[in-house]
Parts: C-alpha cells; sequence; structure tokens
C-alpha cells in the first residue's frame, strides 16, 4: 500500500461567536483557505483529485454540499469535484482520513481535507430545529435519554470524580497556554488572514483582516469562572467557562504521496500513519477518544511513551481529562497550546485545525508523533497518529 504525507496545512484565525468571521460565507471562508494551499505549494489546482470538507451545520448557509461551493468560490477550475462530510465534531479530521485513504489506495494522487463552520451564522443546533434525529427506537433503547452533550459531560465529570474546581482549574490553563502561544508566535505561520467583509478597517473600528484567535480571555483564573453559574443541571459542574466556544473558522491540509510530493517540488511535513473511528455509549457519548486512541496507537505500532504531542478536543473540561485518567499520558503533552476552551470549537473545521496546530508544532519542536483525538455527538470518536517526516 502507498505512504500518505500531509505537505501543507493551513487555517483561517478562529473568530469569536459574532465577531470578525461573522460576516463570512462558509464558502467564501473556505475559498481562504483552499487558495492558501495553491499560494504556498505552488500547486496547479488542476491536479487535485478530491475536495473533502467538513461541516456539520449543512443547512441555510452551509447547505447543498459546501465543499463543493467552497471549490468554486476559490476560483479553481470547475472540473475539480468536493464533496461534504458530517462525523458531527470529528467531521474535518475524518476528511483526513477519508483523503489518505483515498491516496494510500491508489485512487486518488493529490486530495484537500478540511472543513469549515460558520456557527455565527449557521447556529448551533439549527439543523435539529422541528425535528426529532434519533427517533422513537433508539429513545426506546437508551430510556428517552435527552442525547445533551452537556448533560453527557456532567455525567462524565461524575463519574471520573471531576469537580468543578477541577474542571475550572485546566479550563484556565487551556487559556494560558494559547495566550503564551499567540504571544510567542506559535501561530502565525499556520493563519491565513481573512477580510471580514465590512470593508471598514481596524483603526476606524468598523471592520478589517482578521489575524488571531478571537476567543483566548487573558487572566482566566478560578475565582473568574467560580462566578458563572452551571448550564445544564442546577448542581452541576459544567457552564460556559470550562465549556468550547461557540466559533467561526475553516482549515485545509494538502495530502498526497511522498514520490507525488518529490515530483512537484513538495517537501512532507508529515507521514499518516494511522487513523481510525470507533463507537462508544452514546448516553457518556463524548468518552470515544480513550477506546479511540488505544485502538490508533495499536494500528500505527507506536507506543503511548513515544507520542511527544497529544490534542484532544476540549468540549468540555472532563473529556480531556477523563482522557488523561484513563490513559495515563503525560499531561505536560496534552494541548500544550490551549484547546477549544480558549481558542474556539467550529464544529465542521475543528479536526482539521487541530491538525493545523498539531502538525506545526511538531515541526517547530521536532517532535516525532502526534496523536489527536476528537469526541463526537451520538458516542464516536476519531484518532490520528501523524509522524514527522525526516
Amino acid at each position: 500500500m502507498r505512504e500518505a504525507v500531509v505537505v501543507e496545512a493551513v487555517r483561517t484565525a478562529v473568530g469569536k461567536r459574532n465577531g470578525g468571521l461573522a460576516g463570512v460565507h462558509a464558502a467564501d471562508l473556505s475559498a481562504v483557505v483552499l487558495q492558501a494551499l495553491v499560494d504556498r505549494t505552488g500547486l496547479d489546482p488542476e491536479l487535485v483529485d478530491d475536495v473533502v470538507w467538513g461541516c456539520v451545520g449543512q443547512l441555510g448557509d452551509q447547505s447543498s454540499n459546501i465543499g463543493r461551493y467552497a471549490v468554486l468560490a476559490a476560483g479553481w477550475p470547475e472540473t475539480i469535484p468536493g464533496t461534504t462530510v458530517n462525523r458531527a465534531c470529528g467531521s474535518s479530521q475524518q476528511a483526513l482520513d477519508f483523503a489518505a485513504q483515498a491516496v494510500m489506495s491508489g485512487q486518488q494522487d493529490v486530495v484537500v481535507a478540511g472543513g469549515v463552520e460558520v456557527m455565527s451564522r449557521v447556529p448551533l443546533g439549527a439543523s435539529r430545529a422541528g425535528g426529532m434525529p434519533y427517533g422513537p427506537q433508539v429513545l426506546a433503547r437508551y430510556e428517552d435519554f435527552s442525547f445533551n452533550q452537556g448533560v453527557s459531560a456532567e455525567l462524565i465529570a461524575r463519574k471520573w470524580g471531576l469537580g468543578r474546581a477541577v474542571l475550572d482549574e485546566f479550563a484556565a490553563l487551556s487559556h494560558e497556554r494559547a495566550a503564551a502561544a499567540q504571544d510567542g508566535g506559535a501561530f502565525d505561520a499556520q493563519i491565513v488572514p481573512v477580510t471580514d467583509g465590512t470593508g471598514g478597517t481596524v483603526t476606524d473600528g468598523t471592520g478589517g483582516t482578521v489575524t488571531a484567535d478571537e476567543g483566548i480571555r487573558r487572566g482566566t483564573s478560578n475565582a473568574t469562572l467560580a462566578k458563572l453559574k452551571p448550564s445544564f443541571q442546577e448542581d452541576g459542574v459544567i457552564h460556559a467557562g470550562n465549556s468550547s466556544q461557540i466559533s467561526d473558522g475553516a482549515a485545509a491540509l494538502l495530502v498526497t504521496t511522498p514520490e507525488k510530493a518529490r515530483e512537484l517540488g513538495l517537501t512532507p511535513i508529515a507521514r499518516y500513519r494511522a487513523g481510525v473511528v470507533t463507537g462508544s455509549d452514546p448516553v457518556l457519548m463524548l468518552t470515544g477518544p480513550i477506546p479511540a486512541t488505544e485502538k490508533v496507537l495499536r494500528k500505527a505500532g507506536v507506543a503511548l511513551s513515544e507520542v511527544g504531542v497529544f490534542e484532544v478536543n476540549e468540549a468540555f473540561a472532563p473529556i480531556p481529562l477523563a482522557w488523561l485518567a484513563e490513559t495515563g499520558a503525560n499531561p505536560d503533552l496534552l494541548n500544550p497550546l490551549g484547546g477549544a476552551i480558549a481558542l474556539g470549537h467550529p464544529l465542521g473545521a475543528s479536526g482539521a485545525v487541530l491538525m493545523t496546530r498539531m502538525l506545526h508544532h511538531m515541526r517547530d519542536h521536532g517532535i516525532r508523533y502526534g496523536l489527536q483525538t476528537m469526541c463526537e455527538g451520538g458516542g464516536t470518536a476519531n484518532a490520528t497518529v501523524v509522524e514527522l517526516a525526516s
């Protein structure tokens, strides 16, 4: 079987709800990162066999195969196809898996993977309006559980004995690490500037260009978070401050073979070692990263101790903390640049955003192996291992 490599990874800054990216259509935001791949690599878009694009809220601005309209918005040839993937929060991580699988199988040679979500324009849960996606048989199987992720996060916190102080401490650390990364320039090379669409300027306060992640709240502490009320249960421990932020953003990765990269004069960032997806208890819902991690390490033939960075999506603070407790991973290697609590979670884009952050971090610090995993609605999870190219 052929090998797959990632030769470029780019993202927009992650905009906060109703922030700098709220005025940008999802197709246009996607076009920014697609065009950035071309600008940075010199790739002729005619060589792209497919664009696999993650998106969760596939209605309104994001309906009717946003992956295809992203290609057209980027000005790429009409002959380049695009498709849209929905595996909940793991959509664009699944897009990367599909792209790598297509390349490794020999069916395709150059594939773009990524995703987009503009939650300011297509609100969280909008696709469920007036409907019940689970159906009566699913509800009966799980005793009419609400399938509410916040409630599931509360159940996880209770099962692993994670009190509010511990969760808030983790949330504050996410902001601290993200602020340090931003101040240290860790994100600069990976972020593509986006004009916010207002026609204004930064100086007159009416708009401009978005170049930095907007969700970081400097000075966040246990004391500031203690003021927030629980969001899902009156006596609960989950609140807005230890949950991921509603966000806008897009990211894209260029996947090919080492041979094709060499032919095109491109230098791989990393090899795709293994990718898996697994199902888990849909009531706890968000614990899938635990078995997915074990499964992907086994498939990759890599020991946990060999991994130098872990990206575990911070949908809610209990998720990475329960993962940490079960895997025994080094906490210093977990989300070293902060996570979705500080940097935001633009659903369909998050898998590609996290992978972009991780790949650049690996290259900047000479880290051989990285592992990324995402919990997902409905009780599934993706996990991917990549190896820094030599």
